[in-house]
């Protein structure tokens, strides 16, 4: 679970429900047709801009940017280490049975194992990686789209509450609900897209370069291992991967 997000998220509507209770009621903040207005209206464009395939994994899209395990490029390069050094002491046939958690690295320790050429393993990681960074930016258009989408109903939303008050200023009574729904679309559209749309979508992105990251600190050090190279050389060539200050593996990073 990334806590981040979780602190985030209830600080930011701790704060939205604090101010609204502090001046006054949390019942007129609440308008049925300025609900629907926003939230089906949302749905509704949002059914019609993506197809059905993507719609359906919007809600999973989005609790991944909570629930999920980042990709740690340290632990990454520690087990290519191992790797390596498991390649060095017996073969590089050995890797096809080493014992290796991530699919991405074991279809890169298989392909070097097969005794691939360096470019023709290093083309179909990168195939893999593109296909992961083309996953990940349409769940990010997605939730760019709500962001958008979400005030922009919200302003519709606005100007059909003020038409209903320009058609009923005689009346004193419809005003107020006209005026309600003319506001409070606005304030349902722009919670949407701020507080729940837009850091979505920035999590994905980092989440996105993250495993980028791994990817490529995988493909570097197969190619590494392919080559022949020492693994304390392949760990310092991999190592650049991370900040300055994260490099210093201590004894850790020593090779054979």
């Amino acid at each position: 679970m990334d806590i981040a997000s979780v602190i985030g998220i209830v600080v930011a509507f701790g704060a939205i429900l604090g101010s609204i209770l502090a001046g006054g009621s949390l019942v007129i903040f609440i308008d049925v047709p300025s609900v629907l207005v926003v939230g089906l209206g949302l749905i509704g464009v949002t059914f019609f801009k993506w197809p059905m395939e993507i719609v359906k994994n919007i809600v999973p899209i989005g609790m991944k940017s909570i629930f999920f395990s980042a990709a740690d490029p340290k632990s990454t390069i520690l087990k290519i280490k191992e790797l390596a050094e498991l390649a060095r002491r017996e073969s590089v046939f050995a890797l096809e049975k080493a014992e290796v958690d991530d699919m991405f690295m074991k279809k890169a320790m298989t392909l070097a194992a097969d005794n691939r050429p360096p470019e023709v393993i290093s083309a179909i990681l990168q195939m893999d990686i593109d296909s992961m960074e083309a996953r990940h930016k349409v769940g990010a258009d997605v939730f760019q789209g709500m962001a958008d989408d979400g005030p922009a109903m919200g302003m519709i939303g606005t100007l059909i509450g003020l038409v209903q008050m320009l058609q009923n200023l005689s009346d004193p009574s419809a005003i107020g609900p006209a005026m309600a729904v003319a506001l409070l679309t606005t304030f349902y559209g722009a919670i949407i897209a701020n507080v729940l749309c837009n850091p979505i979508k920035n999590k994905i992105g980092y989440r996105s370069s993250l495993e980028l990251t791994n990817m490529n600190i995988v493909v570097a050090g197969t190619l590494g291992i392919v080559a022949g190279e020492n693994p304390r050389m392949i760990i310092e060539k991999i190592s650049s991967f991370l900040p300055p200050a994260e490099r210093d593996f201590g004894d850790e990073g020593g090779g054979e």
